[in-house]
């Protein structure tokens, strides 16, 4: 027997109405790519979205094709992902940080038909089109007055095409299992591999974001959007905000300290998310003038681990609670979240930084388990490392195009990459990369934890663990550190900063200073990078 239910299919394009149609005033403001900020409502960008519908079905777009997007966090890339969603063909978010020839491959795989780009990435668009032969045309996000003269195919400009355009355009129509976007991996171990979203799974990702013990956005908050849409829907926010009618701020191109500080202030935020190097950025700028953070109270944090100098920092000087989170591109992309369960929340906080320096638990939709290498599951002990396996609605059953066949095991799990543990209490802590792992004398040690105590040190900007090899240990840890900007330093200063919070067999053997320590596509450290520079590197015996 069958619930006797309304058929009312879970598609993204209902998040936009209802945003219209109970909160359309809200407003969406904008740091422009031209400079100056642009306030707009929902209710307006609902009807521009509509818009770009009838342009791009007007060029003979279908549902399933791709449309790809190469754009900063704006309110014009908002109304081109809802305008392209709407009519059931694929949003393509490309990440502007990848190398041109993975644009290049990640274009092509897609067959991408059209392509809507900020002026900031015409001239990347210019090199890398030549090699694309799928894109039939490119929409400049601009008005007529800064339109370019370029090399793109069949250049169009955004707002002479929404201006002659009908906002009369019907939505939805269609399953909600149908593709919705497709966000390729950042390729760090070969080609990057599409993930392709469903309505019906970025909906329930949006309800999962929604649950008080995940982001817990509502109507009466102000979201700074710093993480880029571009990585993984903007962490669900693009959705999560009109879902609710929180106001929504989007930074555009400038994510310097300086920049973030002044939106924080000026439209009030209360919550904003976004990768650690954002926000050592900010905490810079705020020791160096002296600044305040007046109205936010909560910032999420994912990407890469959070070292607890930051959580402290916020915490102890600016009264910001700082939450950890963890996700990937294949889980939509939120896993697990590190709010403070009933038994912790009421702990003094140097209790509970012990937990919040965990990525957290997994919400309702979300499972995880641990395995071994032999398939074993593995107990949730807080001790115990192993692989990270997640389940769930919002999670990537097979890449796009099927590339690398099966990817989950006989449960239906995911193999996340990632080597971790899961506490009594669910908190999970990831403790490397499963292709970063130091393996010294048969035991594992966590390049994570290292690094985030190191990058404590005040003179500390960026620190690295890699594993190199050692004639006894097969390999040790080496600590790679980037000092701040002016800072000296000896090597013994940093063993004397790890003395006593790490267990003796995990101190580094050895501490060298580098000038630089590569960022990937998503803003984690770039390990393969570093590997490959030291690979010569030996320790004495």
């Amino acid at each position: 027997m069958q619930g006797l239910m309304q058929d009312w299919p879970l598609t993204v394009d209902r998040i936009l109405d209802h945003a219209k149609r109970w909160n359309g005033a809200r407003e969406v403001v904008t740091r422009s790519v031209e400079g100056p900020l642009v306030r707009t409502t929902y209710a307006e960008i609902h009807d521009r979205a509509k818009r770009v519908s009838n342009v791009l079905k007007g060029w003979g777009i279908k549902t399933g094709d791709r449309i790809a997007t190469l754009a900063w966090n704006t309110g014009r890339h908002m109304e081109a992902w809802y305008g392209i969603m709407g009519i059931g063909a694929v949003c393509h978010t490309l990440n502007p940080r990848l190398f041109p020839e993975q644009l290049a491959y990640i274009i092509n795989h897609a067959e991408d038909r059209v392509i809507f780009t900020d002026l900031t990435f015409v001239p990347l668009l210019e090199a890398v089109l030549p090699h694309c032969p799928t894109v039939e045309r490119v929409v400049v996000m601009t008005d007529e007055l800064t339109m370019p003269v370029c090399k793109l195919p069949r250049a169009e400009c955004y707002e002479a095409l929404l201006a002659d355009a009908s906002a009369d355009c019907a939505w939805g129509g269609f399953s909600e299992e149908t593709a919705c976007g497709l966000c390729y991996t950042s390729g760090t171990t070969g080609d990057p591999k599409g993930v392709l979203y469903s309505h019906r799974s970025n909906f329930l990702h949006t309800l999962i974001t929604l649950q008080a013990d995940v982001m817990g956005a509502s109507s009466k908050d102000v979201i700074l959007a710093v993480v880029p849409m571009f990585h993984a829907n903007a962490w669900g926010l693009a959705f999560s905000a009109p879902a609710v009618g929180a106001k929504l701020v989007m930074p555009g191109a400038r994510m310097d300290g300086a920049s973030i500080h002044e939106l924080l202030e000026t439209e009030g935020v209360t919550y904003s998310a976004a990768v650690p190097t954002v926000w050592q950025g900010l905490l810079l700028h705020l020791r160096q003038t002296g600044a305040k953070l007046s109205t936010l109270k909560k910032v999420l944090i994912g990407g890469s681990a959070v070292p607890e100098a930051m959580i402290r920092i916020f915490h102890d000087e600016y009264g910001v609670e700082v939450v950890q989170g963890w996700g990937m591109t294949e889980t939509s992309p939120v896993g697990t979240i590190g709010n403070m369960n009933h038994e912790y929340a009421h702990l003094p906080f140097e209790e509970q930084v012990q937990h919040r320096v965990k990525q957290g638990r997994p919400p309702l939709g979300i499972d995880l388990k641990l395995k071994n290498d032999e398939g074993q599951t593995l107990p949730h002990d807080g001790q115990t490392f192993g692989r990270l396996m997640v389940k769930g609605p919002t999670v990537a059953a097979r890449y796009f195009k099927n590339v690398g066949g099966d990817i989950l095991d006989n449960e239906g799990y995911f193999d996340t990459g990632d080597v971790a543990t899961i506490d009594g209490r669910g908190y999970m802590q990831i403790t490397d990369r499963a292709k970063d792992v130091i393996k010294s004398g048969g035991e594992w040690i966590s390049s994570i934890d290292i690094e985030n105590i190191a990058v404590g040190h005040p003179k500390v900007a960026l620190a690295a663990v890699i594993g190199a090899p050692h004639p006894k240990w097969d390999e040790r840890p080496l600590l790679l550190v980037k000092l701040h900007e002016g800072q000296t330093a000896q090597p013994q200063e940093f063993l004397d900063h790890l003395q006593g919070k790490i267990a003796k067999w995990w101190m580094p053997d050895a501490v060298e200073f580098v000038d630089e320590i590569p960022l990937g596509a998503t803003g984690k450290i770039d390990k393969k990078i570093l590997r490959e520079r030291f690979k010569d590197y030996r320790f004495q015996g």
